[in-house]
């Protein structure tokens, strides 16, 4: 039995002080006044991140293994994550099976922290790449089906754009168990409206890579911020969206549908000033990566300072802000009766906050992963 008392906690609900919860194979199993002494700061829910590409100098892509996995939740971790999905980009289908076995092999390991994976791709739109390699973006094969219904996977979330990928395969997708959100995508509204009517629930990064809103063609934007029923996630960086943007998403969307994502590369975690992409390189500048061409290339955010941005520059309320990072991502991942909240039952994956938002400690499953 483990025990963390603390000054104070936020459960996911409400604010409460000078409180422990004792902790057993990774459980919370009660939340109770303290009487002794306690931790200086604020506990809150453990952050749970859909979109990570890389960290602590790795990138999954480049380095489809097991460590990689390890590797990256450790740096993480010392933001606050306690739970993430391992994000591949466009990438061929040999690349794409390897990276599925390593998920498969971290799930049946019970690896802290991993509890899925996101495919971003490659069954996207080329004018809306990105920096996703244009040479391998395709439609489905029957391969990549398989590979996308694999049940040893954990959480599979996938990122199509509509245009390239029909409401039929859409449909398929989703009655697999696979979670499709729409991004990297130049369609307009009716195609969007139609993915989503198929089984899509989500938009990937916001406003970044897809087709904008104006006047007389809402393109997936205002599809994305009128949909009352799919979620959306947030790059709170100040690079990939000016904050009255950021703050237009949060009035527009119902309470729990705007969530936050890092879209993180490699650099999270180290002083790594450039890496290797694909056949090119991607290059830091303070808190912004860029490629060759000046595109932005992904972000250095980890999810600590997102809420930080998300209180001190978008005015959002701390519990709220809390619940963008934790409650709102578990929700849309469909583990919400495990994590988010800091309650009997739930996952002991928990962050120690001290009076500025920094991480002073962090836990999974009731246990202190030691920085990379």
């Amino acid at each position: 039995m483990q025990r963390i008392a603390v000054e104070r906690l936020f459960t996911g609900e409400e604010w409460l002080e000078h409180v422990e919860i004792t902790i057993a194979h990774g459980v919370i199993q009660a939340v109770q006044p303290s009487s002794g002494a306690v931790l200086s700061g604020t506990l809150v829910p453990g952050f749970i991140d859909l979109q990570v590409n890389g960290g602590g100098g790795v990138l999954f892509n480049t380095a489809p293994e097991y460590t990689t996995l390890q590797r990256m939740m450790r740096a993480h971790s010392q933001y606050g994550t306690t739970a993430m999905l391992p994000t591949l980009i466009t990438d061929d289908l040999a690349v794409m099976q390897r990276c599925a076995d390593v998920i498969a092999l971290a799930i049946a390991q019970k690896e802290p922290g991993i509890i899925g994976v996101h495919f971003e791709g490659p069954h996207l739109s080329v004018p809306k790449k990105g920096v996703h390699p244009e040479q391998h973006i395709r439609g489905i094969s029957e391969q990549e089906l398989a590979l996308y219904s694999r049940s040893d996977l954990g959480i599979r979330l996938l990122t199509v754009a509509p245009e390239n990928v029909s409401p039929t395969q859409i449909a398929q997708l989703t009655a697999a168990g696979v979670r499709v959100w729409l991004g990297h995508s130049n369609a307009d509204a009716a195609t969007v409206q139609q993915a989503l009517a198929a089984g899509a629930c989500g938009f990937t990064h916001l406003y970044n890579a897809m087709s904008p809103l104006t006047s007389r063609e809402p393109g997936m934007v205002g599809v994305a911020l009128t949909d009352e029923h799919s979620w959306c996630g947030l790059i709170l960086d100040g690079l990939h969206m000016h904050p009255l943007v950021a703050k237009l998403a949060l009035l527009a969307k119902p309470k729990g549908k705007a969530l936050i994502v890092t879209d993180a590369m490699s650099p999270v975690g180290t002083d790594e000033t450039e890496f290797a992409f694909f056949s090119g390189k991607v290059r830091r500048d303070g808190n912004k990566l860029t490629n060759e061409a000046g595109a932005l290339a992904g972000s250095v955010l980890d999810m600590a300072a997102a809420v930080r941005y998300a209180i001190t520059t978008l005015d959002v309320a701390p519990a709220e802000a809390y619940r963008m990072a934790s409650l709102y991502p578990a929700q849309a991942l469909g583990v919400a009766a495990q994590r988010g909240y800091l309650l009997p039952g739930y996952a002991a994956d928990c962050v120690l906050l001290d009076a500025h938002g920094q991480v002073q400690q962090c836990w999974i499953a009731g246990n202190n992963p030691q920085p990379s």
